[in-house]
């Protein structure tokens, strides 16, 4: 991607308008890995709104100490000043969720706005207290349906793929001029950002494991995932290797797959695969930035971003799918299933478009009512739904 091109813009727009969907007594939760820009997105929100606004983040002990108790009173006597609260990195705030609820019932015409990147301390506390008071967003690194509005068709299907395969779309690393700054952004996301939600939490103790466990995932994207294995080589229990899975997908590092299965003998359905919420972080992770034509691992890099980006615009337009990969013991597979209003559709992702490509016919045959597609560097833009 030519330097000129990537000058011309500052900022992207992103696929949420905050201001569009504040609802009364409501609280909008938004939650998303770090450096994302959901502060950003606070930011043009209380740039544009003409309501009463309250601002603070989860740092601020004035707002620990309220929500702490919670003080049914004072809570009450603090948001009636106000017609829109909004608080950054609310899951370091104890109670937020009570409180929350209490705001909401007790204040006329109130609108909440709270962020969180650890999705498992925000969701516990907020989950059952605003049942029915709440709705639930996730801002992942810049998609290609929001670069969209910047880019061509074709320049995201050449110039800035290729950057976008070696150094992912966090926004800081996309507005970057060169690439070895976009090397060492992301080495400082994946350093000091990555895993401090993880490593905040007191059943973790040992940051190089996770790193090696993440070293471990980075070479087997598209792959079935053991985790007996991985037990094996980082020398750690099998249940301990589960336990930081589950709390770095939680935590928007990575993503899980499993495997689609009708009970067939042949079909594989007891592992896992695992995405990288962000592709440049992997490239980080494993310390490669190599040319697309110099490496040995662009299939998996391109099934990992395809997936990736299709998973991003189904949560942005709220596209209800299932989602699994397809693998039998002799390993015919299709790359993605999704299940949509009880139908089946296929993908086979694929980053060669000269080699010829053959559908396993187990698939086809057992599964004869199912789509079936290939996805290239072609036709990714329709399968995102860019228009």
């Amino acid at each position: 991607m030519s330097l000129q091109i990537q000058k011309q813009i500052k900022y992207f727009n992103r696929f949420y308008d905050l201001n569009s969907i504040l609802r009364p007594r409501k609280a909008i939760v938004l939650y998303g890995p770090r450096q994302t820009g959901k502060t950003t997105l606070l930011q043009a929100l209380i740039k544009k709104t003409k309501l009463r606004t309250f601002q603070s983040t989860g740092d601020d002990m004035k707002m620990k100490e309220l929500f702490s108790v919670p003080d049914f009173d004072g809570l009450i006597n603090f948001a009636k000043n106000y017609e829109l609260i909004v608080i950054d990195e609310a899951q370091n705030i104890p109670n937020i969720g009570l409180g929350l609820k209490i705001i909401i019932d007790h204040v006329e015409n109130i609108k909440i706005v709270v962020t969180g990147s650890a999705s498992f301390e925000l969701a516990g506390q907020v989950g059952e207290p605003l049942v029915g008071r709440k709705f639930t967003y996730i801002l992942f690194p810049l998609s290609v349906l929001e670069l969209s509005k910047y880019y061509t068709p074709y320049q995201l299907q050449n110039e800035l793929l290729e950057e976008l395969l070696l150094f992912g779309s966090y926004p800081e690393v996309l507005t970057a001029q060169t690439r070895e700054e976009k090397r060492e952004i992301l080495k400082e996301i994946a350093d000091s950002y990555l895993l401090k939600d993880v490593l905040a939490l007191e059943k973790v103790k040992s940051p190089k494991i996770l790193k090696n466990l993440l070293q471990l995932l980075a070479w087997q994207i598209g792959s079935e995932v053991s985790l007996t294995e991985l037990s094996n080589s980082l020398d750690i229990d099998y249940k301990t290797v589960a336990r930081y899975l589950d709390l770095l997908e939680k935590t928007f590092v990575i993503v899980s797959v499993r495997g689609f299965s009708r009970n067939l003998r042949k079909e594989i359905n007891k592992k896992n695969k695992y995405f990288f919420v962000d592709v440049g972080i992997r490239n980080a992770i494993i310390e490669n930035f190599n040319a697309i034509d110099l490496r040995n691992d662009i299939g998996q890099l391109w099934e990992n971003f395809v997936f990736l980006e299709r998973m991003k615009t189904r949560t942005y337009k709220q596209i209800y799918a299932n989602q699994y990969f397809w693998r039998t013991w002799d390993q015919k597979e299709v790359d993605l299933i999704e299940e949509r209003d009880g139908k089946l559709y296929g993908y086979e992702i694929k980053w060669n478009t000269r080699k010829k490509i053959k559908l396993p016919k187990l698939w086809l045959n057992t599964y004869p009512e199912a789509e079936l597609k290939v996805i290239t560097p072609e036709n990714y833009l329709d399968f995102v739904e860019v228009e």
